[in-house]
């Protein structure tokens, strides 16, 4: 993996050229293995913090870390190309609005003990905007190249916070053009259905039950490239205890191994039918 500059990445993309790279302010990773008409995206994966809001955060480290989406990259690793946030939500949403990423409450908790300044609002809204940068220049390419693509936009939940059964996954397909789509929306809810988990966990599948996918990454692709399916998919973290912090990696990895062959599958079959 590179250290790189948004301009040195996004000319690589103009160029197709294959790389693996941390941006040159850490705040996100982009690899790119080969130009496929699919994109695995996690922009809720990241938890670092910078340290200079640390004495300013009343949130724990705890609590930012319950409302993340942590190992939805390591879920998708293996696609051919894969872009995530390293940065926590907690600093700057990159699944909101530039006007509304920089929380100043999170889940009816005061945020900061005092309003960030000026000097701190621009350099998160900053890598917020190079973030949108290089995503709007990696799918003006894949378009260019294909004609169209797909986005499995991965995601995680807190299911236990819910007073009713939930789904093990839920797409969210309230903002994508669901008539057109309509083939490629069900079988991949089937997919994730048909997912074998350990430890006696029932892998279920619903559209619209907990959340409709209503993210602003979604929305900008949706937007601005007419040929380009999102697919906000969001797995209740079932692969964690969200209430002691502890990660069960086997349950992780059953996710990784089952998605490297369904999320290939269902990228071609989408492809086939869409290019």
């Amino acid at each position: 993996m590179e250290k790189l500059s948004i301009e040195k990445i996004i000319q690589n993309i103009t160029n197709e050229i294959a790389f693996e790279a941390v941006s040159d302010d850490y705040s996100f990773t982009l690899k790119i293995e080969k130009y496929v008409p699919y994109v695995c995206g996690a922009v809720h994966d990241g938890h670092q913090f910078r340290k200079e809001l640390w004495s300013n955060c009343l949130h724990t480290a705890y609590e930012r870390w319950y409302e993340e989406d942590p190992a939805t990259k390591a879920m998708v690793q293996t696609h051919p190309i894969v872009i995530a946030g390293t940065d926590s939500r907690f600093e700057y949403d990159l699944n909101r609005t530039p006007e509304t990423a920089i929380y100043t409450d999170a889940w009816g908790k005061q945020l900061w003990k005092n309003p960030l300044s000026d000097e701190m609002h621009s350099k998160s809204l900053q890598k917020h905007h190079n973030f949108y940068k290089v995503v709007h220049a990696l799918l003006y390419k894949l378009e260019e190249k294909f004609n169209t693509c797909i986005v499995y936009d991965m995601h995680s939940y807190n299911w236990k916070r819910w007073d009713r059964a939930v789904p093990t996954w839920n797409l969210g397909t309230t903002n994508v053009d669901e008539k057109r789509f309509e083939n490629e929306i069900a079988s991949w809810r089937e997919m994730l259905e048909n997912m074998p988990l350990p430890n006696g966990i029932v892998s279920t599948s619903k559209i619209n039950d907990t959340f409709q996918g209503n993210g602003y990454f979604l929305k900008y692709i949706t937007n601005n490239f007419k040929n380009t399916l999102v697919l906000a998919t969001e797995i209740a973290k079932v692969y964690c205890d969200e209430l002691t912090q502890t990660m069960y990696p086997e349950v992780v990895i059953a996710v990784e191994n089952y998605l490297k062959s369904a999320v290939k599958q269902h990228a071609e079959l989408f492809y086939k039918v869409h290019k």
